[in-house]
């Protein structure tokens, strides 16, 4: 892992962070860190609630399904109330879109030029096992100009490159915040002791390559045939060979692709053609933190950034690592598909 480890000399808070991030852009309002810190807020309140579930009755699966037809965790409405909560008043939010909401929903009685894209809680059908589980958000700004609300999907529905912003928050042994800004990747733990986001590594860049692959390995017969093969390829001598990694939840599997480098995949497969995880508030911010820390994000055809997304919920394969792990997949995935 490449990174500048920041030692206790440093206490420097996510705020104080994004405050030191936005001196660098003069043309700065102080608008944007302001959106940032509803999200930290939100984190904080989310990691209280899960570390806490099993005691509030909070476990479990609620009586809805969301838009794609799964069941609703309890947990999954609470932490999407909460972010809502969090944003709606910073007055700087005009669009928020979740997995909880079947469209984009217009902030009431504000202009805000930012649409918030988010996970609220991913994983959390893990949640009862006590397996790690995150939120994941993507930020862009509003560029269609129409700020009545007639059209709020003209303005979510934009190619990931365009992010302004997008992080993670990982709900483990400790809670970590990873985010960007276009500006490098960088990581904080919660400190509950002070209740604040503290910077625990600066500048994170992912391995050039790693010895680890990440894939629901039992959907292996229904995955295409380049994707076999190359899985195939990682336990050979040859190859090393890898070790498999694989948690199913995506924060958990990426968190530890970053740190460690390798790769994680998420293939299309019979039942699921189109891939299964969600272009907007999955696979974009996943791929732009990717790229900021030197790696790749692709859907096996094109890179996962330059996707035209054609709806809140489009679903999209998934393959994202260190560089010479993807480079190598696509090698096996243009000789065999």
């Amino acid at each position: 892992m490449s990174a500048e480890i920041v030692t206790e000399k440093n206490f420097v808070t996510v705020e104080e962070h994004i405050l030191n991030q936005q001196s660098n852009h003069p043309t700065s309002t102080g608008s944007f860190s302001w959106l940032l810190s509803g999200i930290t807020m939100a984190g904080r309140i989310i990691s209280a609630k899960v570390r806490r579930a099993g005691i509030l009755e909070i476990l479990g699966e609620a009586s809805d399904v969301n838009v794609h037809g799964e069941q609703q965790q309890k947990l999954d409405i609470l932490s999407n109330k909460t972010i809502e909560q969090c944003l709606g008043y910073r007055g700087n939010v005009g669009i928020i879109a979740s997995e909880e909401l079947d469209e984009p929903k217009v902030i009431a009685g504000t202009s805000g030029k930012y649409v918030v894209i988010f996970d609220p809680l991913d994983g959390s059908s893990n949640i009862d096992v006590n397996v790690s589980v995150g939120t994941i958000f993507a930020i862009f700004e509003r560029e269609s100009g129409n700020f009545n609300g007639n059209d709020p999907a003209s303005d979510v529905l934009q190619i990931g490159r365009r992010q302004l912003a997008a992080g993670y928050i990982v709900y483990g042994s400790s809670t970590v915040l990873t985010y960007t800004t276009g500006h490098g990747v960088h990581m904080f733990t919660l400190d509950p002791s002070v209740g604040a986001f503290v910077l625990a590594q600066e500048n994170v860049m992912m391995p050039k390559s790693g010895k680890y692959f990440s894939v629901n390995e039992g959907n292996f017969n229904s995955f295409p045939k380049g994707i076999q093969e190359y899985l195939k390829w990682c336990k050979t001598e040859e190859a090393g060979p890898y070790s498999a990694r694989y948690i199913g939840s995506l924060v958990a599997d990426f968190h530890r692709t970053l740190l460690r480098g390798g790769i994680f995949l998420y293939p299309p497969t019979a039942k699921t053609p189109q891939g299964k995880l969600r272009l907007m508030y999955e696979a974009n911010p996943i791929a732009f933190l990717a790229e900021q820390a030197g790696g790749l994000a692709t859907d096996g055809s094109q890179n996962i950034l330059d996707k035209a997304p054609c709806s809140l919920h489009e679903r999209t394969p998934l393959f994202v690592g260190s560089e010479s792990e993807i480079k190598r997949l696509r090698g096996y995935l243009d000789e065999w598909d």
